[in-house]
């Protein structure tokens, strides 16, 4: 049975703030400061809670709504929802029957990508590569592109606009193409056929004072002219089973970069060639991907279980690690002076970490099954996406 326990929520105030794309406006899990919550209560509060469908696409909201992406049964299915009080505005949903690689059948058939808006548009890529541009007023069909198939286990990599660009890589094992789609019309403005999609999610950054579209593919990471997708490097990288799913970092002049298995290393690029300035074995990520805080990067390390950690990102030092065997996954996000980190099992830690080391303040349990998908945090509470419901959780 759904559960409604609506609270007074103050919408305006309280969801004035934009998180439009995967990991929020930086595409780093940094909360804007005008977003972070002042306080964390003892407990937070159950405002509502909806069925929205399977999944770990996770939440945005741009333009006053909450967009989420689901499947409902042989359809995916894009909502624009109402974030005082979760309340269906429209609802769009197409065919998109999938089979799922035997060895990822617990992930289930998704969506894995995370919705992007951009000048009054909400973009959505499917499991097996539907591309589609929905009108965010109205959830219309502005433009669509046929399924382009998936790497292994399902497409993942969530999409960028860069400068008026939708970049998306899609295609088939050893196949495909990553791909930069004119925004509003749907145009073909360049690709890159060099290799197959990764699960990563790509960052667009100026490095060597080229802007450049940077992502990791499914043998390698590679940074592309954000103009035209010309090659400007790449970096032989797998992982078992082809599972590079680490969204790159920009810190400064440095990529901090990561994979199953291969540790975490930092690498400058200048000119068209890149640096390897560290690497560390110690710490290595598999699906969560690395927040910056000050002069500490913050990840959570497959090793051991599961782990936080914290280095520094001008050496690759470890400069601590926590406690082990705190699940597969957990996805971080910077909260002024404190860090959240959502795992799987949902459980919404909030701990105040620094280079020194971190102190767990809050501990709170958000849903009843599993949460693969992102958090959303605003300053009046935040959202949490678990196996198949929408819940808002008051702070206030």
């Amino acid at each position: 049975m759904t559960r409604r326990t609506f609270l007074a929520v103050a919408a305006p105030a309280a969801w004035g703030q934009e998180w439009s794309q995967w990991r929020g406006p930086n595409r780093d899990g940094v909360l804007p400061a005008s977003a972070v919550p002042k306080t964390w209560p003892e407990a937070l509060r159950l405002a509502w809670k909806v069925p929205v469908g399977e999944g770990h696409s996770s939440p945005i909201l741009a333009a006053g709504k909450i967009f989420v992406f689901t499947r409902q049964g042989e359809q995916e299915t894009l909502a624009a929802l109402d974030p005082a009080s979760g309340k269906t505005l429209w609802r769009e949903a197409y065919a998109a029957p999938y089979t799922m690689n035997p060895a990822a059948v617990r992930h289930g058939k998704g969506p894995k990508s995370t919705p992007v808006f951009h000048n009054g548009a909400v973009c959505t890529l499917g499991i097996d590569g539907i591309l589609w541009s929905f009108d965010a007023a109205t959830g219309k069909t502005r433009w669509r592109k046929p399924p382009a198939g998936s790497p292994l286990y399902g497409a993942a990599m969530s999409p960028v606009v860069e400068r008026g660009a939708l970049i998306v890589h899609t295609g088939k094992h050893d196949g495909g193409a990553l791909t930069a789609f004119d925004a509003a019309s749907g145009d073909l403005r360049w690709t890159w056929t060099g290799d197959g999609p990764g699960y990563a999610s790509p960052v667009a950054a100026e490095l060597g004072g080229v802007r450049q579209v940077i992502t990791e593919t499914q043998k390698y990471i590679v940074g592309v002219t954000a103009a035209a997708g010309k090659l400007l490097w790449q970096i032989p990288f797998t992982t078992a089973f082809d599972q590079n799913s680490v969204t790159p970092l920009v810190w400064g002049d440095t990529l901090i970069l990561s994979g199953l298995g291969n540790g975490t290393m930092g690498v400058r690029v200048s000119q068209g060639t890149t640096e390897r300035l560290w690497r560390n074995q110690s710490v290595s990520m598999y699906m969560s991907s690395p927040v910056p805080m000050g002069d500490v990067v913050f990840g959570f390390s497959h090793l051991n279980k599961g782990q936080l950690f914290a280095l520094d990102p001008e050496t690759g030092e470890t400069l601590w690690t926590g406690e082990p065997r705190q699940g597969d996954n957990a996805a971080l996000v910077v909260a002024g002076e404190h860090l959240l980190a959502l795992t799987n099992e949902a459980q919404l830690h909030v701990a105040r970490a620094t280079a020194k080391g971190v102190e767990f303040l809050r501990h709170y349990t958000v849903a009843e099954s599993p949460t693969w998908a992102h958090p959303l945090v605003m300053p009046g509470g935040l959202l949490i996406k678990d196996a198949a419901s929408l819940a808002y959780w008051a702070i206030a």
